[in-house]
C-alpha cells in the first residue's frame, strides 16, 4: 500500500495516481476517505479520547437532565421551554454525530472512513447547524410575541403552533441539506484526504475533479439566505424587545431583559462557531495546516451542545428552582 510506505509530507499532498485515476474514470464507487485530522491527534490519542468521552459525557448528563425536568414538571409545558428542549435536543444529535466516531477512531488509531460512512456524518453534521440556526430564529419570534404583544401571546403561540414551526424547520432542513449532499455525491473525486477530524459537506466537494460550480451556487445560496433572514430577523425582534422593555415597570423590564440576554448568549455562541468555519474556508487556501482546520471547524459542534444547558440551567430562574430541588431530592433519596 502506497500509504503505509510514502513519507507523512507526502501524504498530506496526493492521493496515490491508481486511485486518482480510478475516480477519475469515474470507475470507483466505493473508497475510503483518510481524516489527516486524526494522524495529527495520535501521539496524545489518549489524551484527546480521555477529553472527548468527558466532554460528550457532559453534553448527555446536562441536557438529559433539564430534558427530564421539562417533560416532567407541568409548570414548564411552555412554548419556551419547549423550544430549549427541542435545542438541547439538537445538541445531543450534533453530539452524536461527532463524538462516538472520534472516540471510536481514536481508541482502535483507526484513519479512515466509509464512502456511505462519510456523507451519513456530514449529512448529519449539516442537519444539526441549519436547524440550530431555525431553532433560534424560531424562539426569537417567541419572545418577540411574548413580550411585543403579551396579551395575544397564549393564543399566537401555543404548545401546538411551536410542534408545528419545529417540524417544518426540520423538514425543510432535511430536504435542503439533502439536495446539497445529493449533489456532493454525484461529482466525481480526485482525492481521499480530508483536513479534519470529521466528515463535512465542503471537505468533500472541494476534491472534485469537475467543475463544482452547481455546489457553490446552491450551498451559498442556501446558507447565506438563512443566515441573512435568521441574522436580521433575530436582531429585528431583539431590538424590538427593547425598545419595548424600556417602556414597561422595571421588574418586567428586568425579566424581560434576563430572558433576552440569555438567548443572545446562546445564539452568540453558535454564531463564534458558524464564523470559525466560514474562516476556515477563507483561509483554507493559504496552507492552513491541519490543527488549524481542527481548531476552526469543531467548535461548532462541541461548544453550543455544551453550553447551552449551563446557560439555560443557571440563567432560566424557573428552570433553576427545579434543578436545585431535583438535586436536593437525589441527594436525600441517596443518604436513606
Amino acid at each position: 500500500m502506497c500509504f503505509k510506505s510514502c513519507p507523512h509530507q507526502i501524504l498530506l499532498r496526493e492521493s496515490s495516481c491508481e486511485e486518482r485515476t480510478k475516480m477519475e474514470n469515474g470507475s470507483s464507487v466505493e473508497f475510503s476517505f483518510e481524516l489527516l485530522g486524526l494522524l495529527e491527534m495520535e501521539g496524545h490519542k489518549v489524551l484527546y479520547c480521555v477529553l472527548s468521552l468527558v466532554l460528550y459525557f457532559t453534553i448527555i448528563v446536562l441536557s438529559g437532565f433539564i430534558l427530564y425536568l421539562v417533560l416532567t414538571e407541568v409548570s414548564l409545558h411552555k412554548p419556551m421551554y419547549l423550544l430549549i428542549c427541542n435545542l438541547l435536543c439538537n445538541g445531543v444529535f450534533g453530539s452524536c454525530s461527532f463524538f462516538p466516531k472520534l472516540l471510536m477512531d481514536l481508541s482502535t488509531s483507526s484513519k479512515t472512513t466509509s464512502r456511505v460512512g462519510c456523507i451519513i456524518q456530514s449529512f448529519s453534521v449539516s442537519i444539526f447547524a441549519f436547524y440550530e440556526i431555525l431553532t433560534f430564529t424560531i424562539m426569537a419570534y417567541d419572545q418577540y410575541l411574548a413580550v411585543c404583544h403579551p396579551l395575544q401571546y397564549i393564543t399566537l403561540m401555543t404548545n401546538k403552533k411551536v410542534a408545528h414551526l419545529l417540524t417544518a424547520s426540520l423538514v425543510a432542513s432535511i430536504i435542503v441539506i439533502l439536495v446539497a449532499i445529493l449533489l456532493t455525491t454525484r461529482v466525481p473525486l480526485c482525492g481521499t484526504q480530508i483536513k479534519n477530524i470529521f466528515c463535512d459537506n465542503m471537505s468533500i466537494f472541494i476534491l472534485a475533479c469537475t467543475d463544482t460550480s452547481i455546489n457553490n451556487i446552491y450551498g451559498g445560496f442556501m446558507m447565506t439566505t438563512l443566515f441573512l433572514f435568521s441574522t436580521i430577523f433575530i436582531v429585528f425582534s431583539y431590538i424590538k424587545i427593547y425598545l419595548i422593555c424600556r417602556k414597561l415597570s422595571l421588574e418586567s423590564s428586568k425579566k424581560a431583559m434576563h430572558t433576552l440576554v440569555t438567548h443572545l448568549i446562546n445564539f452568540s455562541i453558535f454564531l463564534i462557531g458558524v464564523i470559525f468555519v466560514c474562516i476556515r474556508y477563507r483561509i483554507s487556501n493559504f496552507h492552513l495546516p491541519i490543527s488549524g482546520h481542527i481548531l476552526l471547524s469543531t467548535p461548532t459542534l462541541v461548544l453550543p451542545p455544551l453550553l447551552n444547558p449551563l446557560v439555560f440551567g443557571i440563567r432560566m430562574k424557573a428552570l433553576k428552582a427545579k434543578m436545585i430541588l431535583q438535586v436536593i431530592k437525589l441527594k436525600r433519596f441517596t443518604h436513606l
